[in-house]
């Protein structure tokens, strides 16, 4: 070490705990991890409980209070940064799906030690408002935080009308993930050397990775305790912990007691073998792979053969039972391989960043994936101050209800910017993620309007008269609204204006109709805390609804509290 560094390190070590505190808000986490690996006093010194409460500060993601109170169930300070930065700031946000059209909302937000997914049912706003009622939602799943700083995943779900929860494992959270995935993983038992899994879930075929998750959701099932969120949260997040390591045998049991056997998990046997609707003895798997597997280009060069014979022969029936053949020969092994890997499976759930095309903001889905896509909503910024989350409902005044419509419907819209097609315009999208009505009206992503928000105009008027006590702005946008089209999934659109009020109030007008759709931003996060939670659908479904529908499939569910 030169003379310089070694004095400048000495420095550093001389300051007093509190001015290097202060010193460490301009560096991140993973800057003061490498701090540590310097020399064993900067280690000490780096490893102190201030340095990290600070760090727990710099991630963002809490504010100091709950930082403060989620200290009591934790080791250190250090290992609460750590859930921060591996799971909380990653996965806090709104996710959706395709399905239903009406609109499919996971908001993933804090609760105590840990990370919960509500669904927003969609619904209708009553005479209270948006701000002042009380939203309806229902629990996804839930990733909870060890004493180490380590995530538990359990899902939710019901079954025969009695909520349940299913653990399992989360088996990596990418910093930058944009899909969330519910999967089945293979497991070796602990006093094995884990292996690397031979063949990917994802990659199976959608009838046995939906078999797979229904046979270990059926299997790892436990009920919900009697504890609600509003008891004592340190006792919740407790219980949540053994059951998550002992399953059903949690009551008398202490964290620090040890297990033969991982209840979450279902063993890969004969039996597993029959309910994914093979025969035969799954005990000579491995023998069956290591012969399959120096047959495998055998087999491709057959599967090749039977396709050529199908295009010289389309009229033969036998080529076609080869090909059928072939195809679930192939399939039966790539099951065998994936299980291979491991001795028992248990759910997981992955937070993955992949490649997504997407069309104003909203991702081009897979349909066969149980999975969830993260929006990319943005925060208000210079130049976008109406960027972000809004809330509304048609109808002016806002908010008025009458004796036939007691309620009104929740829409849902994420605000973006873009450039028009030829460069010379700013738009403003005002796209559609959730609509509260009984039958959908537009697809699950469509331009509710579009703006030019670049170019302001003074010459259009608001088309009503009470118009006083919501401040209006002097300057309007024209754009389009989206309007009835070619079928269902290709709607139109007719001239409108966004027109904006002082108090915050958006109002987009069709100008043929003169229909009004009424806008305020909203906080996701409070409007859940003082929410309703009803029980939610069966676990793989709550997770992901890929089945179409255009109905409300969410809103059959009990109050729970």
């Amino acid at each position: 070490m030169k003379i310089g560094e070694l004095l400048l390190s000495e420095l550093l070590l001389s300051l007093p705990e509190d001015v290097f505190a202060l010193i460490s808000r301009l560096l991140s986490p993973s800057d003061v991890c490498n701090l540590s690996l310097c020399c064993k006093t900067l280690r000490d010194l780096v490893d102190s409980e201030k340095i990290w409460l600070v760090q727990c500060e710099v991630v963002k993601v809490l504010p100091l209070s709950e930082i403060v109170q989620w200290r009591t169930g934790i080791s250190s300070y250090k290992s609460l940064c750590r859930f921060l930065v591996e799971v909380m700031k990653p996965l806090v946000g709104v996710w959706v799906h395709q399905n239903p059209e009406l609109g499919n909302v996971v908001y993933v937000m804090s609760g105590f030690l840990s990370v919960i997914g509500c669904r927003i049912i969609p619904q209708e706003v009553g005479s209270l408002g948006i701000q002042e009622g009380r939203l309806m939602w229902s629990p996804v799943f839930e990733i909870v935080s060890g004493f180490d700083g380590s995530a538990k995943f359990f899902l939710h779900g019901v079954d025969r009308e009695s909520s349940f929860l299913y653990p399992g494992f989360v088996t990596g959270i990418d910093k930058c993930c944009n899909v969330l995935l519910l999967e089945v993983e293979p497991k070796r038992r602990e006093i094995e050397r884990t292996e690397k899994v031979r063949f990917p879930f994802c990659k199976l075929p959608f009838c046995d990775r939906r078999k797979l998750l229904y046979l270990v959701t059926g299997h790892v099932g436990l009920p919900v305790p009697e504890l609600s969120l509003k008891d004592d949260l340190l006792e919740r997040r407790t219980m949540l912990l053994k059951r998550h390591k002992f399953g059903g045998n949690w009551n008398h049991m202490n964290l620090e007691d040890e297990l033969s056997y991982n209840p979450i998990q279902v063993e890969i046997n004969d039996e597993l073998w029959t309910h994914l609707g093979y025969g035969g003895d799954f005990r000579h798997v491995d023998d069956e792979i290591q012969v399959q597997g120096t047959q495998r280009k055998s087999l491709s060069k057959y599967f090749r053969s039977g396709i050529k014979h199908i295009l010289r022969r389309s009229s033969s029936t036998g080529s076609s039972s080869k090909q059928a053949s072939c195809s679930s020969e192939i399939r039966r092994f790539n099951l065998q391989t994936f299980l291979s890997s491991g001795d028992f499976v248990g759910l997981s759930v992955k937070a993955s960043k992949i490649k997504l095309a997407s069309y104003r903001g909203w991702p081009s889905m897979h349909e066969t994936h149980f999975a969830l896509y993260k929006l990319p909503i943005k925060q208000p910024a210079e130049n976008q101050e109406y960027a972000g989350l809004w809330g509304g409902t048609f109808g002016w005044p806002p908010g008025k209800c009458t004796e036939d419509k007691p309620g009104k419907a929740l829409f849902l819209l994420m605000l973006t910017y873009e450039e028009s097609q030829d460069g010379s315009e700013r738009l403003l999208i005002g796209t559609k993620i959730l609509e509260g009505t009984h039958y959908v009206m537009h697809p699950n992503g469509s331009a509710m309007f579009v703006v030019k928000i670049g170019s302001p105009s003074s010459s259009e008027i608001f088309p009503f008269d009470d118009i006083e006590e919501y401040g209006f702005e002097c300057s309007s946008y024209t754009g389009e609204g989206i309007a009835k089209g070619y079928g269902f999934r290709y709607p139109g659109y007719k001239p409108g204006s966004l027109f904006v009020t002082s108090n915050g109030l958006l109002m987009f007008v069709w100008k043929e109709t003169k229909t009004v759709l009424t806008l305020q931003r909203l906080n996701l996060e409070e409007l859940l805390k003082k929410g309703v939670c009803v029980s939610p659908l069966p676990p793989c479904l709550n997770f992901t609804y890929l089945t179409k529908s255009h109905t409300n499939v969410f809103a059959s569910g009990k109050r729970t509290s």
